[in-house]
């Protein structure tokens, strides 16, 4: 399977924010034992980039990528450190670019037809919608979904164990995105039982179990 077809399986990319690179790889096989083989470290923290590294060297099964990349140099020492996708919050054409000439996986945030447009030249067809609550949730992606045949969403932002099955279960939702499965509150008191106990309680959710 490819990055993306990754994604549809999993259901879930979880959204992990990493205090102390030392807790990336016991997350990544939480995340792992609860049926979840790809994670998002967000470039929120100094420890990103060890922390991807570590899980990148240490658990080659797990798919990980960069989110919360919002510049070019961030983008490549994401990718220097191992990460295999990146993730955007919003649209940046230089980022973009550079991924996509590089062949590295990318998902944008694009949340207007103006982004989606820029997004679908490069040849992308799957695409972040941030912050998803605020920007409409289910009827914005339906709506958008209408001109834009063959474009896919994964939603973040308001995305929740109380509405994660119905974005689910919508034609037009690749997968969802969150923290919800892994608290930076629970990595940080390794409770990682509780991680992946939430990782298959998620995929029950969106029915990939």
């Amino acid at each position: 399977m490819d990055t993306f077809e990754r994604f549809s399986h999993a259901g879930i990319v979880p959204v992990v924010v990493i205090d102390h690179a030392g807790d990336a790889l016991p997350t990544a096989r939480a995340l792992l034992d609860g049926g979840v083989d790809v994670m998002e470290i967000t470039f929120r923290t100094d420890a990103a980039a060890g922390a991807i590294r570590a899980v990148s060297e240490g658990c080659p099964e797990m798919l990980v990528g960069a989110g919360t990349v919002i510049t070019l140099a961030q983008c490549r020492q994401a990718v220097e450190a191992g990460a295999r996708f990146i993730v955007a919050p919003g649209y940046d054409e230089e980022v973009v670019s550079w991924c996509v000439e590089k062949g590295v996986p990318i998902l944008p945030g694009c949340v207007t037809p103006t982004e989606i447009m820029a997004a679908m030249k490069h040849g992308l067809t799957v695409l972040k919608f941030f912050p998803a609550g605020v920007y409409g949730g289910l009827s914005a992606m339906k709506a958008l979904s209408g001109p834009f045949k063959g474009i896919k969403f994964v939603p973040t932002g308001g995305v929740g164990p109380q509405n994660a099955g119905e974005y689910g279960a919508a034609p037009f939702i690749h997968a969802v995105g969150g923290s919800w499965v892994c608290a930076q509150s629970d990595i940080a008191s390794h409770n990682f039982e509780r991680i992946s106990q939430l990782c298959r309680e998620a995929r029950q959710a969106l029915g990939r179990t």
